[in-house]
């Protein structure tokens, strides 16, 4: 199933001495951008636009939603809008709770004894901390900041600092993002591109993932003619269990628009982002 129109890429790193194996993956997918490129321009038409955003809504509608049945009580989902809202943090804290407690029972441990006491109190707020951002939408965090302006070159914002939980193995994965966008008659305030990357990375994820909702958050509230998004990661997946390389970091790039048109515009947003 194709969810980005345009560039996906992923490449793994390590600089352990016990390795040096590197990985890279690229993918290329459909691309329906009308327009021409000239003088390294994209003349991007209203049609290309709303397919991009097209795709973003499909791409919600795809994953289980308030609407889906079976799904209507559900307390939160993963698509962007939801359509009702989920219980408040404090509503959830006895079950997790009580779930974290049967964890360390599991594990041999005794809950009673007074170090772990009220651990499973602590480890379900955490966890719920960890997880804001499926309480959050962009029509939220955005709050009116979107402004029309006469600008057409590359704004970027980069070295977001970015916090996240692995879906895989629930322990942690951090790093830093750098997002860039081309404007099209339309800005958008700059405090609240780090918080769409707030919003993705503050719930269960991989870094393929987030990298692309990110692109495509933007693109569903400015419609840019063109965003990139690059995301450098460390797993604690990689670096605590596993293989244990503790140096590895892993790279996530998405292009879309005139980011994956354009070789010299994606050159320039790369160069400026190292």
């Amino acid at each position: 199933m194709s969810l980005v129109n345009g560039y996906t890429s992923t490449t793994t790193s390590s600089s352990s001495s016990s390795s040096s194996s590197q990985s890279s993956a690229k993918g290329k997918e459909s691309v329906v951008m009308n327009g021409s490129v000239t003088n390294g321009a994209t003349i991007q038409t209203e049609k290309s636009i709303e397919e991009m955003k097209g795709q973003f809504r499909n791409m919600r509608l795809e994953r289980r939603s308030s609407s889906s049945v079976g799904h209507e009580k559900c307390p939160f989902h993963f698509d962007l809008e939801l359509d009702h809202k989920p219980p408040t943090r404090e509503d959830m804290i006895p079950n997790l709770a009580a779930s974290y407690r049967s964890l360390l029972k599991d594990l041999g441990e005794d809950p009673e004894r007074e170090g772990l006491l009220k651990t499973p109190e602590r480890a379900a707020k955490a966890m719920l901390y960890f997880t804001k951002g499926y309480d959050q939408t962009i029509e939220d965090v955005m709050n009116g900041a979107i402004f029309d302006e006469d600008h057409d070159d590359l704004v970027i914002v980069k070295d977001i600092e970015m916090f996240s939980v692995c879906e895989h193995h629930l322990v942690p994965f951090w790093g830093k993002v750098s997002v860039g966008y081309l404007p099209n008659k339309k800005v958008v305030g700059l405090s609240k591109v780090a918080r769409i990357v707030e919003i993705f990375s503050r719930r269960l994820q991989v870094q393929e993932r987030l990298t692309k909702q990110i692109a495509l958050a933007l693109v569903e509230a400015i419609q840019p003619t063109g965003v990139g998004v690059v995301v450098e990661g460390t797993h604690m997946c990689m670096v605590m269990r596993g293989v244990q390389k503790v140096s590895s970091k892993t790279t996530t790039s998405t292009m879309l628009g005139v980011f994956r048109d354009d070789p010299k515009t994606r050159e320039e947003f790369l160069t400026l982002v190292k």
